[in-house]
């Protein structure tokens, strides 16, 4: 869930939320050119080190776990701070890394079809029956289009998160059942969950498993990735999934709402073993001690987005970013609610690196911060801490609160005035001056919707509590404050002395 300098995650959409609101300081955070004096930077074990250390000090994050991988080598693994539950965490800690759990579905359905038991460009229906939609467009979705996001379905038509969480991949099929695409098979690229709901259900039935058990005996166990398992649920992760939020330059821990995750977002594990699949990743579907996972070719087709739709950069479960010109990288995000993970494969150094941070999306940013911050490192630069950027805007945000409290004080005191200047004027134009007092508690109740779609995402308010939970506190106190004027000014309406007829 995507949520940088990072064309497809979470910062982009970020950078809209903040215009929005006028926070245009948000963007001062980027991190200076290195001086011309320094020595070129290098990616060592020390100097990952020191620059998570100055990160997690800087910024107060809890706690984070990155991996970093050069050709078939660990270049270092290591864990920073604590846990939720106050735990110390390590190499080994697992975390759970969201949607970068798609790379793994993707190239599960991959080995199937090197297997010739899929085939790439046939309708899903074709493997899967129980996959139905009311729009019979999705008879025409492919498996390819499922991987790449292409099949239509959309949150804008079927939003997942804010439906009743399944049990079960068979149940997140079926609940779908109802849902309409939002534009034709192949046409547009459309972030959606479901996509690889469907794409795990894809391979239960097709490799006669449960997808948990398929990942773990075709990808995790020839990897060594020892400590890795697919879980259905948040509730299946450690401590369900418990983390932190980020609300006015402090950390504040929560738990984490049940959500449904297999195939989407539901892989849980460590940073050693992600150096293993960054490793296969980058060495061509080879493990670092000499097992084939995947051929090279399925590996770069996985990398590559597909030649249509245009506007899309999304290949299966990655994303390819090529910086106007620059270095091709190959990256995805992932985001909870409490954590935040994002990976990047840099195929010209073939350097691969990881960040999990127990932070949630949006206002947590922190992943993809230090995850710039050690590209950085591998293009010999000398990266400085990026604070995330409601750290910044928060206290912008606070401003507003205060402001539109201050406003609604005011307006409450002066409600009897306001309606003794009213008294000669009829009483419907004092009723509809007020109409605009009306709209900040209209943007409450949208809030999440307004959210979801700068965000092509959709949730719900108390969803967004977690992501932003200094948004949610300005627009609340707003709409009270604006609640407060309105009935206000009605009493005084109501009160005031009837207006006298006007003598000729």
């Amino acid at each position: 869930m995507r949520m940088f300098p990072v064309r497809s995650g979470v910062r982009r959409r970020l950078g809209l939320l903040v215009a929005a609101f006028g926070i245009t300081t948000a963007a001062a955070s980027l991190s200076p050119a290195a001086s011309a004096a320094q020595p070129p930077a290098s990616l060592t074990p020390a100097s990952i080190d020191r620059f998570v250390t100055d990160y997690l000090e800087q910024t107060r994050l809890p706690g984070a776990v990155i991996a970093v991988t050069k050709g078939d080598r660990v270049v270092h693994t290591a864990g920073y701070g604590h846990t939720a539950s106050g735990q110390t965490v390590t190499a080994r800690t697992r975390l759970p890394v969201a949607s970068l759990s798609k790379s793994m579905t993707a190239l599960a359905v991959m080995q199937l079809v090197e297997a010739g038991k899929v085939g790439l460009d046939r309708p899903v229906h074709r493997y899967l029956p129980e996959f139905a939609m009311a729009d019979r467009r999705a008879a025409r979705i492919t498996v390819r289009q499922l991987l790449t996001q292409t099949s239509g379905m959309a949150d804008s038509t079927y939003p997942d998160l804010a439906h009743a969480q399944p049990h079960t991949l068979k149940e997140a099929v079926a609940a779908m059942r109802g849902a309409h695409l939002a534009t034709a098979p192949g046409t547009k690229y459309r972030y959606h969950n479901p996509n690889y709901f469907v794409a795990a259900r894809l391979v239960e039935v097709v490799s006669g498993r449960p997808f948990a058990d398929y990942l773990s005996a075709k990808l995790f166990t020839p990897l060594r990735m020892t400590h890795t398992t697919s879980v259905d649920s948040t509730d299946d992760m450690p401590d369900h999934a418990r983390g932190y939020v980020r609300a006015y330059g402090a950390v504040i821990p929560r738990s984490h709402p049940r959500w449904f995750a297999a195939g989407g977002h539901g892989v849980v594990t460590t940073a050693d073993d992600l150096a293993q699949w960054l490793i296969a990743q980058n060495n061509q579907g080879v493990s670092a001690d000499g097992r084939r996972i995947a051929t090279a070719r399925t590996i770069e087709v996985t990398h590559t987005p597909p030649p249509a739709p245009r506007d899309s950069d999304y290949a299966m479960g990655w994303t390819e970013n090529r910086h106007d010109g620059g270095p091709r990288e190959i990256q995805h995000t992932g985001q909870l609610l409490t954590h935040n993970s994002m990976a990047a494969l840099l195929p010209d150094s073939r350097v691969g690196i990881a960040v999990v941070t127990n932070t949630g999306l949006i206002a947590g940013d922190d992943a993809p911060q230090i995850l710039q911050g050690l590209v950085d490192l591998a293009h010999g630069r000398h990266p400085e801490v990026a604070e995330p950027f409601s750290m910044t805007a928060d206290w912008v945000l606070a401003a507003l609160t205060l402001l539109a409290l201050g406003l609604g004080v005011r307006g409450v005191l002066r409600a009897r005035r306001w309606a003794l200047r009213t008294a000669r004027r009829p009483w419907w134009r004092g009723a509809l001056r007020m109409l605009p007092q009306v709209l900040p508690l209209l943007v409450l109740t949208q809030l999440a919707a307004l959210l979801g779609l700068l965000m092509n995402r959709s949730g719900t308010l108390a969803q967004t509590t977690y992501a932003w939970p200094a948004l949610v506190v300005c627009a609340t106190a707003a709409a009270l404050a604006s609640t407060a004027v309105v009935t206000a000014r009605t009493v005084a309406l109501l009160r005031r002395p009837a207006a006298r007829p006007i003598r000729t």
